[in-house]
């Protein structure tokens, strides 16, 4: 496994800081004694265990979860760490000390404040390994939870699939079934259409992205079958810019709003109304919307609450945490807006 070195100096300077408390912690307790001896053994001991444990658990194998060495090797490498640090780093301190002149009369330490200085250094050993094992076990759980959430958003899409897909293709086929009779040639243009949009379908569903493009041409096709059952009823317009055509958004992200203002907005309008479907940038974010010309908070969902815009609200939530979100305006007899706004993919 790639070592992040980016996150071994956060570790670094974690434990630098921490090595700084613990020599403030002793002056404190012993304020006759000079602060920057202990500045000073504190700063190697402290780096020396670091460098031990955290460089050196990449040498193991190690466990998903936490990313520290199973068993016995992960508290060998703890122990190991400490006494290194200790041993190590009290000499090397003393040594620098002294070579340097920096506290020339630096005496010895006596069995007492041996005893303490271990113990110090067995503690706070511990207690920083503790940290670091939670800190990676803490991302590993969070990792987890995202790829939960991804599956579940991934339930979800299938399951608004299963609602949409079947109301919209049964009014078709009898929608169809009328037409052949009286209109073949309209028939064929439905057929067509249905063809295309189910192909798309099927398409949408083996990814979790596909282009806006994409997206659009579905839309197209959806709406064109709504438009031979609706006839006159039914006005729209597609606005896509060229070059917002390959940027990637979530599949079947727009079709439930699309859907929301057939079923809600214009199929209760006695003259019914107008669609539009648009994309547009706005610095790093594309904003697409939908809105429509028909009966407004009469026939709209509560707050836009129904279940294909809370699914889509989810959604995005799940794939764009805070930086994508859904705005849901509405009047009466006015139409309603609905905003969806997500980062641009890079």
């Amino acid at each position: 496994m790639a070592i992040d070195w980016l996150a071994k100096l956060r570790h670094l300077l974690q434990v630098l800081a921490f090595c700084l408390a613990i020599a403030a912690i002793q002056y404190a307790f012993q304020p006759e004694r000079p602060y920057a001896p202990p500045v000073v053994f504190s700063l190697f001991i402290g780096t020396i265990i670091w460098a031990v444990v955290d460089l050196g658990r990449h040498l193991f194998p190690s466990s998903a979860e936490t990313g520290w060495p199973q068993g016995f090797a992960g508290l060998g490498l703890v122990v190991g760490g400490i006494a290194a640090g200790y041993l190590l780093g009290t000499r090397l301190a003393r040594t620098l000390c002294v070579y340097l002149g920096l506290f020339p009369d630096l005496p010895d330490p006596a069995v007492n404040q041996w005893r303490a200085d271990v113990l110090i250094t067995v503690l706070a050993g511990i207690a920083a390994s503790f940290y670091f094992y939670s800190v990676n076990k803490s991302a590993y759980l969070q990792r987890k939870m995202g790829e939960a959430r991804r599956h579940a958003s991934e339930a979800q899409l299938k399951l608004l699939e299963s609602q949409l897909e079947p109301h919209m293709l049964f009014n078709t086929l009898a929608n169809l079934r009328v037409l052949i009779g009286a209109d073949p040639q309209r028939a064929q243009q439905m057929l067509d259409h249905m063809i295309a949009y189910l192909r798309a379908t099927l398409s949408a569903s083996r990814a979790s992205t596909h282009t806006l493009q994409a997206e659009f041409d579905r839309l197209g096709d959806y709406l064109e079958l709504m438009a031979v059952r609706m006839g006159p009823r039914l006005v729209y317009t597609l606005e896509l810019p060229p070059e917002l055509a390959q940027q990637r958004v979530p599949t079947l992200l727009l079709q439930p709003l699309v859907e929301n203002s057939i079923q809600h907005g214009l199929e209760p309008k006695v003259q019914g109304g107008r669609i539009t479907v648009s994309a547009r940038r706005d610095g790093d974010s594309l904003v697409l919307q939908v809105a429509d010309t028909g009966v407004g908070t009469a026939g709209a969902p509560a707050s836009g609450r129904g279940f294909g815009l809370t699914q889509v609200r989810e959604r995005l939530t799940t794939l764009y945490g805070a930086a994508a979100g859904l705005d849901f305006t509405a009047d009466v007899g006015k139409g309603v807006c609905a905003t969806t706004r997500l980062p641009i993919a890079t």
